[in-house]
């Protein structure tokens, strides 16, 4: 018999023994630990009970707290016979449980993204796994059991231990078990007795389960979750499970109760409360061997959904026929979701993923993430328009599931089965998905959570995994999914490119990952069964979501194309404090030059590692919001309102607007009462006419903002859920150039060392080779000290930049020589014209600088660029550059913002006047220094000193420019040795002004290759940019 027809059949026997094994809950058990179980990739656990759902019960006594530990480089260096009571650890150091060793100074953290974390320093070749640097942790503490806990069953639960955990009390050993983010629970009674009692544990920084877990973050090791016992009575319940459904109309619904209890009960009472906690229904059943069901029937009930997460208790009652034993209570959610006609369905209505990853992070504590932090982070999905997540790439802690079944997140919930560094894109027996001996651990994964987390109405979809190739594994995966849980659809990447003559059959969801906007088209306009929600998309890596709206422009068009999980929500950067009190974020590299690193890649976040904003979060703010308002006939006051929302209407919004003219509001109204059904449009006269509209104006603008009239769960009242800018008369450009009329003489005098232009009250001075040194108006420099007005064609590379490899590709750009040809001067007309011609010699490109400076001082300047023969990369920006004394240290001006935006990442950043500070312009928060501040759309740019006094900047068009306190050669890491950081960052004493016609786009369809859009480029060519530069005295 051929050898893979011999594999197959032990295969078929395993996945037959492995499937009996699931369903029976049977665990294997042995007397003493073999030291064998870390390497052998078909023993996952030892002792282990089987998975249930998470509900409260019992009396609990917290473990939490310092444990003493030793901690030790190598696997075999690992002390021996810990467990023993008479062990002496007075020598050992402490640890917090929970804890993560490489943040509370054992060892150092690693960031890889492909690739395990001993890539280059050992061969991975599962199961084998390495002694060297395989660190192991070992804890002792004592506890007291209360006397009062005698008779009754006492369990130990070790919420997350990374990569596994051996287990001790008493010195006897209790049980072992793998997989890091979802519970080891041990039935400790037998090992325990009133009074004062020890427990030992070990845990492996690798084990044979970490060829499963080779995520895209910091691997860090130690104890993330809680440790606790519970006592419970002899007679309590084991699991419950809860599958809600609703009729075809939607409206009535069922639950359905089903209960495993243990032989000592006799009754159980189950009753289901309403929000207020009014029963709305209630039974009394009797446990036949050990199990008991029934199914409530509901007129009705309050639907849950994101929007509307209305939540019903059931309460179960336990009896041993003498007395109540246990009252365990589960949140319930009446909701369905099915996929028909290629669309997922959440109650039968089409929703759209407005979706997040989101990785278990913080800042400080690594793993460890507290009930507070995730309350942030779900009030801050809920600030900007989030109503999804993927628990990228595993279980989350039990509590965030709880959270977000109470405030309204969608959950796709994934498996903790991730084989990147040898798996990836691969099928059959060359991944782990095909290899027989990690057959048990891929379905045991998926198995667990789906067994942990069934009642959750948050959970929509389960997902098998991430990047860990495709094969029978992952096929025995999903049928016992699809077995135990018919209610969800499942997903797996990995599974869209397998067997596609049998329909890919092992996912039911098109979950792609950083699919462009052509393969998103391609996929809706072929006809599709499947829907389309990109498990991976938009990477908000540094300064990015460049084109953001592009996808929603695609998901608002197509039915079939339901929105995606933007990669990701937070960076992981871990917290360092600067000597000056500013923190920069750690990534990949910063701890040893010798462990394999993957730099900065970690960093993807919506929002910052502190959970401050990145500018780009408020695109995506705008992108997901639900309200939406399309001028009728602005000139009356007339506009619709579409709700997109499918659950809600708009009853607890206001409308606030704005009517404002060039930056300064003449009216302003607020709509108190909106009535717009779910997924309705309606017209709303807001209140004013063409009369309100001033004639004067050269650009008038309507702002809307939607404002809760009341505070919901995280969000206050007046939060503005949704906003938008529309057009009620557009800029005119025209005579933006213009110079006062002026009869004061101007006067050129030519030197050896350049030339001088000056009159009354102010001067210019051009180097030899034509370039404005100086700058000076009522005795005050413009210009710094040996600073000049040049030509730009550089920007600090972002991380989408670099990971393109622009910084190399577009280097010619960087510092481009600049030959003089020629340099005229003349006075025409009372204005001195001068034009200083240039080529290129390394692009083959000719320039002209052409001032033209008047009597008041003001100068307009016509920069123009013809190309030569030779084809050259394209630009990063075509503009000026000038530095100015520190003192002009503000900017007003007319132009898009609050917040920093570019020419692809436009939509949240609404036209106004602003006045900030040039200290604030930098974003501290990216984690690396790069491209920051810019401001586009520009009508008119001033920056000046706490007088008012500086210079003024306008443009015969729109244009974008930045005034930072850092100049683009210091935020160019490209400059520097690898681990550079914001955080250092010092001003140079000046401030740094750039602007320019045109700056290349963002981007984010990746960060390791793709381009901004064609349109948001600069290619090669003839650009001719006029600008007007002239002084303001205040």
């Amino acid at each position: 018999m051929k050898r893979n027809q011999i594999n197959r059949l032990k295969m078929r026997k395993q996945m037959l023994a492995l499937t009996a094994l699931l369903l029976t809950g049977v665990v294997w058990g042995a007397a003493a630990q073999t030291w064998n179980e870390w390497r052998d990739p078909e023993v996952n656990a030892v002792n282990r009970l089987p998975m249930r759902s998470s509900f409260e019960a019992g009396e609990r006594l917290s473990l939490d707290g310092v444990w003493r530990f030793m901690w030790v480089r190598d696997a075999s260096d690992r002390p021996e016979g810990i467990w023993r009571t008479d062990y002496d650890d007075r020598a050992w150091g402490t640890m917090p449980v929970p804890g993560i060793w490489e943040v509370n100074g054992y060892g150092d953290p690693i960031y890889v993204n492909v690739g395990y974390a001993w890539r280059g320093n050992f061969q991975s070749d599962p199961p084998l796994i390495p002694d060297a640097e395989n660190h192991v942790g070992s804890y002792r503490r004592e506890f007291d059991v209360p006397e009062s806990w005698t008779g009754k069953q006492i369990t130990l639960s070790i919420g997350s231990a990374t990569s596994n955990v051996y287990v001790w009390v008493n010195g006897r050993f209790v049980g072992y078990s793998e997989d890091s983010k979802l519970a080891a629970q041990f039935d400790v009674t037998k090992y325990v007795h009133p009074g004062r009692n020890l427990i030992a544990m070990q845990v492996f920084r690798w084990s044979d389960g970490s060829y499963l877990e080779d995520q895209d973050f910091w691997r860090l090791s130690g104890i993330a979750r809680g440790v606790e016992l519970r006592a419970r009575d002899r007679a309590h319940l084991e699991d419950v499970r809860i599958t809600p459904s609703l009729d075809a109309s939607y409206r009535d619904g069922e639950l359905r109760v089903e209960t495993t209890t243990t032989p000592q009960v006799r009754a159980l009472t189950l009753t289901l409360r309403d929000a207020a906690g009014q029963e709305v229904a209630s039974e009394k059943l009797t446990p036949v061997k050990g199990t008991a069901a029934t199914t409530f029937r509901v007129a009705d009930p309050a639907k849950w959904s994101a929007e509307t997460p209305n939540l019903y208790t059931l309460e179960i009652a336990v009896s041993d026929g003498r007395r109540t034993t246990e009252t365990v209570r589960q949140n319930v959610g009446f909701r369905t979701v099915e996929i028909r006609d290629a669309q997922l369905l959440v109650n039968g209505q089409p929703v759209l993923i407005k979706g997040a990853d989101r990785h278990e992070m913080d800042p400080l504590k690594g793993y460890v993430v507290s009930r507070e932090r995730m309350i942030e982070d779900i009030r801050i999905m809920k600030e900007l328009n989030i109503n999804a997540v993927r628990t990228s790439h595993y279980p989350n802690d039990p509590l965030w599931y709880d959270l977000c079944d109470r405030y309204g997140i969608y959950v796709v919930d994934e498996a903790n089965a991730e084989s990147h560094g040898i798996s990836y894109g691969v099928f059959g027996e060359k991944a782990l998905a095909g290899n027989p001996a990690y057959a048990k651990a891929h379905v045991e994964r998926s198995s667990r959570m789906a067994q942990r987390d069934k009642n959750h109405p948050s959970v929509i979809i389960w997902s098998l995994g991430n990047e860990a190739g495709m094969g029978p594994n992952f096929e025995a995966s999903y049928r016992w999914v699809k077995e135990y849980d018919p209610s969800r659809p499942v997903q797996y990447e990995q599974a869209m490119a397998y067997k596609p003559e049998e329909g890919i059959p092992y996912t039911d969801i098109i979950c792609p990952m950083y699919w462009d906007y052509d393969r998103c088209r391609e996929y809706c306009e072929s006809n599709p069964t499947k829907p389309l929600i990109q498990c991976e998309y938009a990477h908000a890596m540094g300064n990015s979501m460049g084109g953001f709206d592009l996808y929603w422009d695609l998901v608002r068009k197509y039915p079939v194309y339901q929105g995606g999980f933007i990669w990701d929500f937070v960076d992981q950067g871990l917290a360092r404090y600067e000597a000056d009190g500013r923190v920069s974020f750690c990534y990949g590299g910063d701890y040893n030059n010798y462990d394999a690193t993957d730099n900065s890649f970690n960093n993807n976040g919506i929002i910052a590692a502190d959970r401050s904003y990145h500018p780009h979060a408020y695109e995506v703010q705008r992108q997901y919001q639900s309200v939406w308002t399309t001028p009728l006939d602005l000139t009356q006051g007339l506009v619709e309102i579409y709700n997109e929302n499918f659950f809600r209407g708009l009853e607890n919004y206001t409308l606030d607007w704005e009517l404002v003219a060039d930056g300064r509001v003449v009216k302003r109204g607020t709509v108190d009462a909106l009535e717009v059904a779910p997924q309705q449009r309606r017209m709303y006269d807001l209140g004013f006419t063409e009369t309100d509209i001033p004639e004067e104006a050269n650009e008038v603008l309507l702002n809307v903002a939607y404002r809760l009239r009341n505070a919901e769960p995280l969000l206050e009242a007046g939060f503005a859920v949704a906003r938008q800018q529309l057009v009620v008369r557009a800029y005119d450009f025209a005579g933006h150039l213009d110079a006062p009329a002026v009869e004061r003489p101007v006067e050129i005098t030519t030197w050896e060392r350049g030339t001088r232009v000056e009159g009354d009250c102010w001067e210019a001075f051009f180097s030899r080779d034509g370039f404005l040194t100086q700058y000076r108006f009522e005795d005050r420099d413009l210009l710094a000290e040996g600073a000049s007005l040049r030509p730009q064609f550089w920007r600090a590379p972002t991380e989408n930049d670099l990971g393109a490899g622009l910084d190399r590709k577009l280097s010619v750009w960087k510092r481009p020589a600049m030959k003089l040809e020629s340099f005229d001067k003349a006075v025409e007309e009372g204005v001195a014209v001068l034009t200083a011609r240039y080529t290129l010699p390394e692009v083959g490109a000719s320039l002209t600088l052409c001032y033209r400076i008047d009597g008041a001082g003001g100068m307009e300047v016509t920069e123009t660029m013809e190309p030569g023969a030779e084809a050259a990369p394209d630009l990063f920006r075509f503009g000026m550059t000038m530095e100015m004394p520190a003192r002009y240290n503000r900017i007003l001006y007319y132009g898009r913002g609050a917040h920093e935006n570019y020419a692809d990442r436009l939509s949240s950043a609404d036209l106004g006047l602003y006045d900030q500070r040039v200290s604030d312009q930098y974003h501290d928060a990216y984690v690396r220094p790069q491209e920051s501040g810019t401001k586009s759309d520009v009508r008119w740019w001033r920056v000046l000193d706490t007088s008012g006094s500086g210079v003024e900047i306008r443009s015969d068009a729109p244009f974008s420019a930045s005034a930072l306190p850092y100049s683009t050669e210091a935020l160019d890491v490209s400059n520097f040795p690898p681990q550079q950081h914001s955080g250092p960052l010092q001003p140079d004493g000046r401030t740094h002004v750039n602007f320019d016609l045109r700056q290349m786009g963002l981007g984010c369809i990746n960060s390791w290759g793709e381009l901004p859009l064609e349109q948001f480029r600069i290619p090669y060519g003839d650009y001719t940019f006029r600008f007007r530069i002239e002084p303001v005295v205040r």
